[in-house]
């Protein structure tokens, strides 16, 4: 096939008959590539606020692949950068404060926007006030915001946060649609008693009513020990209350909450029912914990969730 790129012979060749014809084909060419593209131009994106850990799998580096693999773009919006995460006796650590704002500032440039925003850890008061503007500025009508309010565990507060930036998370929540707090994080953002037994489903479900009141939608309260189990408290304004119990698998492993927020987040983008993502979430984990198990990884780097991805 003769290829012109003289606009005078191109223009002659157009005019004869195999011309007219080759003008047809390649009008219609062009109208295949565009219904293909078309899709992929919509494809959805999801906007991951967290640390990014190299070795330890939590974090970012737990969501990046989670959320890729349920087949939606993971924007990271990277915190702090650290070698490992906390819980070794030694790690790298850059704060990445200072340089968000630079970061952000070429997305907005960029006229991005995202149909799915997620926060986890944050380590600043100044950190959470970015993730604020954040959401104010690349929400869009569409958009679902999940907040994983990571402030601590086992009825202890991480020993970063102030007073000031557990009133700014409460804050902070009050823009989310899907809240993911643990029992401890539930109680430090509703003003309750920490306890690590005897809760009852009136008492979970006046907490995540409480949570809800700050405008949240939906709210599941992970972690509530029972005895050998543990359960998850789902609650959705205007519907029944629920409760996810699973007998507890071996040793507590770090990144099992990055894992169980950026299942609900990409779920939620995708148009998945609620109660049917905390349950799925809850039973992907366990797998997970099991698989973890099985192949003798130590508790500190967290669970070899790559091995059975293919499940989600």
């Amino acid at each position: 096939m003769k290829i012109c790129f003289d606009s005078m012979e191109w223009k002659r060749e157009m005019r004869s008959r195999n011309g007219k014809r080759k003008v047809k084909i390649m009008e219609q060419n062009i109208e295949n590539t565009q219904s293909i593209a078309e899709p992929m131009s919509r494809q959805k994106k999801v906007a991951a606020i967290n640390d990014l850990t190299g070795y330890g799998r939590c974090a970012l580096t737990v969501s990046l692949p989670v959320i890729s693999h349920m087949k939606l773009q993971c924007c990271p919006v990277p915190t702090s950068i650290l070698s490992n995460h906390t819980g070794y006796p030694e790690y790298y650590f850059d704060d990445y404060t200072d340089r968000l704002p630079e970061y952000l500032a070429m997305w907005k440039k960029l006229k991005l926007s995202f149909d799915g925003i997620m926060s986890g850890f944050l380590g600043s008061a100044e950190q959470i006030g970015m993730v604020e503007s954040f959401i104010k500025i690349f929400r869009k009508e569409h958009t679902i915001v999940v907040v994983d309010p990571v402030m601590g565990d086992h009825g202890s507060i991480s020993s970063v946060y102030t007073e000031e930036m557990c009133l700014l998370m409460r804050r902070l929540v009050s823009l989310a649609d899907i809240v993911t707090p643990n029992l401890t994080e539930g109680c430090r953002l509703t003003d309750v008693p920490y306890r690590d037994h005897g809760w009852t489903r009136k008492e979970l479900l006046r907490m995540a009513e409480h949570l809800t009141d700050y405008g949240p939608q939906k709210v599941v309260i992970t972690g509530i020990p029972q005895g050998e189990f543990i359960a998850n408290f789902m609650y959705e304004k205007d519907r029944e209350p629920g409760m996810i119990r699973t007998h507890r698998v071996f040793e507590e492993r770090c990144g099992t909450g990055d894992l169980f927020a950026s299942i609900i987040t990409a779920d939620a983008v995708n148009g998945v029912e609620f109660e049917q993502s905390v349950r799925k979430a809850c039973r992907f984990i366990k797998k997970c914990m099991i698989k973890t198990a099985e192949m003798h990884i130590e508790p500190k780097n967290g669970v070899c969730f790559e091995e059975i991805l293919h499940l989600l």
